[in-house]
């Protein structure tokens, strides 16, 4: 885990990819929970947003809430934070529910668990205050976290811009899709699409691949090889049964 300085000489802590998540404990919409220890063997998107009663994160909030049973078809929860408190979240979750519209949404109820930390503590564990941007409130920051407590993917966006929630269950789907299969996955890649298969090991591995031998493998060069993974292949492999 990496530091930053902070004004005032607070020493910020950010993790990094690869890391275990940092544990903690709070309290939430849904009740106390311990993280990520609750969350062992499945998949968890911890995010934050800059505060409660805002519009673009209301807007977020629905979506994400819309989308909650398409993440937990791929195994995968869900877990919001700012620093507002636990009145204030449950407050806000109510308008939403009651009185908000965005695009085709209504009647939203968000059913994840949004953790109260008036203390900042749990911000400040996973760098989620930028001083620079704003020092009492959170960015809007993205943790995938896998199975094992490990974070794979962090995303920051500045308080102004909203995210894209497909391109967050697109990195679901390619990291579970990597994990499996063994591969990588290139730019913009979707389930049916090729895939990346790990550089040849090897003078021979490259040279075989090259000329073919390699069944089902695809070579522009030695060093850029893909293979087909059909969307059926993917979706058996990685949706929850």
């Amino acid at each position: 885990m990496s530091e930053q300085t902070a004004p005032q000489n607070e020493v910020v802590t950010m993790p990094r990819i690869g890391d275990p998540a940092p544990e903690f404990t709070a309290m939430t919409t849904q009740g106390e929970i311990n993280f990520p220890s609750d969350y062992a063997g499945r998949w968890a998107i911890l995010f934050s947003h800059p505060a409660d009663f805002t519009p673009v994160c209301t807007s977020e909030f629905m979506t994400f809430a819309s989308m909650e049973d398409e993440f937990k078809a791929y195994n995968t929860d869900l877990i919001g934070l700012s620093i507002d408190g636990l009145y204030s979240h449950i407050a806000w979750l109510r308008t939403i529910k009651d009185k908000m519209v965005f695009r085709d949404m209504k009647d939203v109820e968000v059913t994840f668990p949004l953790v109260e930390d008036i203390t900042m503590e749990v911000a400040k564990k996973y760098g989620m205050i930028m001083p620079g941007e704003d020092s009492t409130k959170a960015v809007r920051a993205v943790f995938v976290i896998d199975p094992h407590g490990i974070i794979r993917t962090i995303i920051y966006y500045p308080l102004s811009l909203g995210r894209n929630f497909d391109e967050l269950l697109r990195v679901v789907k390619a990291l579970q899709t990597a994990d499996h299969f063994d591969v990588a996955t290139p730019a913009d890649w979707r389930p049916g699409e090729r895939v990346i298969v790990p550089p040849a090991g090897s003078c021979g591995v490259a040279k075989d691949r090259m000329e073919g031998a390699e069944q089902g493998v695809e070579c522009v060069d030695w060093f850029f090889c893909t293979k087909d993974i059909s969307e059926e292949q993917v979706e058996a492999a990685i949706r929850a049964s």
